[in-house]
């Protein structure tokens, strides 16, 4: 399991590399009906390009 979550966090390494946010950006993970999911399935969110603050917005 520990490789299947190494593999997710490379391809977002090299999302953000392709999308130039490789100085900074976070990983988010949705899944459920709580994270309002229509087609349930595990999924990142590579996010990037501005600081997030708190709170959110």
């Amino acid at each position: 399991m520990e490789r299947c979550w190494a593999n997710f966090f490379y391809a977002a390494k090299i999302v953000a590399e392709r999308e130039g946010i490789l100085d900074g950006f976070r990983v988010v993970i949705n899944n459920g009906p709580d994270a309002c999911q229509s087609v349930y399935h595990l999924h990142l969110h590579v996010l990037g390009g501005r600081q997030m603050k708190w709170p959110p917005g």
